[in-house]
């Protein structure tokens, strides 16, 4: 059953010429689609925007016109999900390209057939394959709000479901234990979504990422001093995630990382729901849920007095594990499609299918870093393919051993692709965080723009500069940042991205 019924099929086509509506009014008429026609851009994004918003929406480029396909972006910010198919004279079939670099998913030439027509609405109306394994497991797959989900495929994962559903029913302190990046905070997320805490806050604090001093104030707060408050402020109290977390829940991520005295002051809180702020005498009473997590084992912790023995009992009453990815392969394609379909709604990007190869590697590979590793690559997929990443951008690993992804390093630019990095064994890192996985796509995409305008103009650095849209100096000081010279030559990732002529390239200053 398509997700489209015929009731619900609404078309917009955005045309100025009398046969192409007269054709597609035919076309929804005999089909009992419904058809709206508009004459400009700015009244198709107001349709878009308004209620009974399009499901397919046909853009007819006049002839010769250079600027109708500016709307396209436009349209992938306000409807990410929306399919445009692109109507165009046969001088401007060149354009296929930078149509569908711009959201597209079709573009069809003149001249047009009543049947070209239904063949295109109903095949962006249908639903593809991953879409329908995606609808599949819709039941397994529960939103938690903030771009989090909760995946129950496996039958480990049903289990702890169970159990997330079970102590979601008591106020009581629960330990989740699990790999970096294994899911931890789902879990405590799926605890709070199911408990009667589930209409206020979830707050997270990470007792690792900040020093003893300011993780007090973060938890605890902070009465500021009195003097000079009439001229600073001063005098007033800040207060920490244990107040602002009222009747919510609070997860304390890494708690072994806690400092010893703030373990003693958590321990109050667990035992009598208040503690003294440093600089009061009043206590403070305390009405959030705690929950605790950690990336390894606790019992060596309090063996080597990291953490009190007495806290670790009090919250390990009631423990959840969290098993690594690589121990419920059974999920590994559910969770690429899903978020690749996630991720390429919200960068407002046409996701990608995976290729079987890519598919087979990954069900293959050990995934170390677990579900952050995971979506750091749909991310880097959802960007560049597998055709530029040379197969998958992922080494395959039979066993766990903790062999991780070999990713572009994101150091200072360098000329080899990911295939070559592999066989070099140069042991590339895989980026900290998306700003550098974004950073090393860049370089390596400006890079090799670069280098392909200067082999199609023969090392003219003018012409090439012209060709990429940036000026004279850019381009000196591209050439000199990548140190590029003509005696080499320069294999390229992306080798078939390559830009056909003008447009394909722009920016000021930088190629896109």
């Amino acid at each position: 059953m398509s997700p489209h019924t015929t009731e619900a099929v609404r078309l917009l086509a955005v045309s100025r010429e009398s046969s192409v509506i007269r054709l597609l009014w035919s076309t929804a008429d005999s089909n009992s689609w419904h058809l709206e026609t508009v004459a400009n851009g700015w009244d198709a994004m107001e349709r878009v925007q308004s209620g009974a918003a399009p499901s397919l929406l046909f853009l007819d480029l006049p002839r010769g016109d250079a600027d109708s396909l500016h709307l396209l972006p436009w349209l992938r910010r306000l409807r990410p999900d929306l399919a445009v198919v692109v109507l165009c004279h046969p001088e401007d079939a060149s354009r296929e390209r930078e149509a569908t670099r711009l959201g597209a998913k079709d573009v069809l030439v003149r001249p047009f057939t009543e049947a070209q027509f239904e063949f295109l609405i109903k095949k962006h109306l249908g639903r593809s394959n991953d879409e329908a394994e995606a609808e599949m497991a819709s039941e397994d797959i529960e939103s938690l709000g903030e771009d989090e989900f909760f995946l129950s495929v496996s039958p480990v994962m049903q289990k702890i479901r169970a159990q997330a559903e079970l102590l979601a029913q008591a106020d009581v302190p629960v330990l989740i234990l699990g790999e970096p990046g294994s899911g931890k905070g789902t879990v405590a997320r799926l605890i709070h979504k199911l408990s009667v805490y589930s209409g206020f806050k979830f707050l997270r604090v990470n007792c690792a990422e900040m020093p003893g001093d300011l993780l007090e104030i973060e938890l605890f707060g902070r009465e500021h001093g009195s003097s000079n408050a009439s001229s600073t402020g001063a005098g007033r109290t800040s207060l920490g995630k244990l107040e602002l977390g009222e009747k919510g829940t609070l997860l304390l991520d890494e708690i072994a990382e806690m400092p010893l005295g703030l373990q003693s002051r958590l321990l109050q809180v667990l035992q009598d729901k208040q503690f003294v702020r440093a600089g009061e005498d009043k206590p403070v009473e305390v009405d959030v849920r705690i929950l605790a997590a950690s990336s390894e084992k606790l019992d060596r912790a309090v063996a080597e007095k990291r953490l009190r023995a007495d806290l670790y009992y009090r919250l390990s009453a009631f423990t959840v594990h969290v098993p690594p990815l690589r121990q419920r392969r059974d999920e590994i394609q559910i969770l690429l499609r899903y978020s690749m379909h996630k991720l390429a709604r919200c960068y407002a990007l046409p996701p990608r299918e995976f290729s079987s190869a890519s598919l087979a590697a990954c069900q293959n590979h050990s995934w170390p870093g677990n579900l952050k590793e995971l979506e750091a690559f749909v991310k880097r997929y959802l960007v560049a393919g597998d055709k530029q990443l040379n197969l998958t951008g992922l080494e395959s690993t039979s066993g766990d051993n903790g062999s991780g992804t070999h990713w572009q390093n994101d150091n200072p630019p360098v000329a080899l692709s990911v295939r070559e990095d592999i066989e070099a064994g140069t042991g590339a890192s895989i980026p900290k965080s998306l700003k550098s996985l974004i950073q090393s796509v860049k370089w390596e995409t400006e890079r090799n723009a670069i280098a392909v305008a200067l082999e199609k103009t023969g090392w003219n650095r003018k012409a090439a500069a012209r060709l990429l849209g940036v000026s004279y100096r850019t381009m000196l000081y591209k050439i000199e940042q990548y140190h590029m010279n003509a005696s080499e030559s320069y294999p390229s990732a992306f080798s078939e991205a390559r830009f056909t002529g003008e447009g394909q390239v722009k920016g000021n200053g930088k190629a896109s």
